[in-house]
């Protein structure tokens, strides 16, 4: 049984990398995006953006206990960008003696970002594209996600490539 993290910005393959994983391993997928977007969806307005992720991330980590609990292998996929997040999946995956797993998809390339996030079936939780006012926060975010890496052993992927070059490697990784 394993824990398995994702890790990156929107756009960079973390949500399609998940997917596959799970195909081929049976482990459960808890998507932030999808618990988000319901929220927005029933509450019709009634409830912020950040206050619903707030909530969505409640309920993604009541979830992720939850099949952990009846011995399913779970994936987590979210940005994880807060030290926080690490310090959660990390203790779960104990309390469950799940073997803790972290995945970051990394692409170096705003322009396939935007590109990816503007052709992409958009959740209402998601972004649409990178806004041009914001490509220096965002390359930012991008620089600064190195320093929210767990201390355990950790796979970065670069997703610019097809998913088929690096899937290999990421289920090696799996495996350990």
């Amino acid at each position: 049984m394993f824990f398995l993290q994702m890790s990156g910005y929107p756009g960079s393959g973390k949500s399609t990398l998940a997917r596959a994983i799970s195909k081929n391993t049976g482990a459960v997928v808890i998507d932030h995006d999808i618990v988000k977007s319901a929220l927005l969806e029933s509450s019709e307005s009634v409830i912020d953006p950040k206050v619903a992720g707030k909530i969505s991330y409640t309920i993604d980590w009541a979830l992720a206990d939850f099949h952990l609990s009846q011995g399913h292998s779970v994936i987590f996929d979210s940005p994880c960008m807060y030290t926080e997040m690490l310090e959660k999946g990390t203790r779960l995956s104990e309390k469950y003696h799940a073997k803790y797993k972290y995945v970051e998809c990394f692409l170096n390339d705003l322009y396939e970002v935007d590109r990816r996030l503007k052709t992409r079936e958009r959740m209402r939780s998601q972004v649409s594209e990178v806004p041009s006012e914001v490509l220096h926060t965002f390359k930012l975010s991008i620089d600064n996600s190195k320093s929210k890496r767990p201390s355990a052993p950790y796979l970065i992927v670069d997703t610019a490539q097809s998913l088929d070059r690096y899937f290999d490697e990421v289920m090696a990784y799996m495996n350990e």
